[in-house]
């Protein structure tokens, strides 16, 4: 079974479409003390805008559509992010819907603590356990990387 630690300081990737960045603003700034304890990642705009309404540094990744999702994707399977916190717009197509769709399927491959809405993401933030080190079961791929293929 294979392990990762996760510190008390967690590294938070947020990402919000057009439609739902003024909703993680809003959320962000109502949890402005309790994320100042992790270290924050954005895609493009999202990034700019929590930048300046937290008024502390936000690691900027590029703009989503043009590979920001991707991006935060690669950091969630190299074990560099802990949490995604991503308030994806469910009534309206997205020019880069694949991208978002690659994006959960690794979340969810490397078993990533995941919120798409406001609720979801105030248990997971007010959760005693984002405050303290957590262990994270990682899938096991062997099988998987190991088969034949014909």
């Amino acid at each position: 079974m294979n392990i990762r630690k996760l510190s008390a300081r967690k590294r938070i990737a947020m990402v919000a479409h057009d439609n739902k960045k003024k909703d993680l603003i809003e959320w962000a700034v109502f949890n402005k003390t309790v994320l100042a304890r992790h270290e924050l990642f954005a895609t493009g705009t999202t990034g700019a805008l929590l930048e300046d309404k937290l008024d502390r540094p936000v690691k900027r990744l590029l703009s989503g559509p043009i590979g920001g999702d991707q991006q935060i994707g690669a950091m969630i399977a190299t074990n560099e992010i802990d949490v995604l916190i991503f308030f994806w717009d469910p009534m309206e197509a997205q020019p880069h819907d694949s991208d978002v769709k690659a994006l959960l399927r690794v979340a969810i491959a490397w078993n990533c603590i995941v919120a798409n809405d406001r609720s979801t993401a105030d248990f997971i933030l007010t959760s005693p356990l984002m405050q303290a080190q957590y262990e994270v079961e990682l899938p096991d791929y062997s099988s998987y990387l190991n088969r034949k293929i014909e």
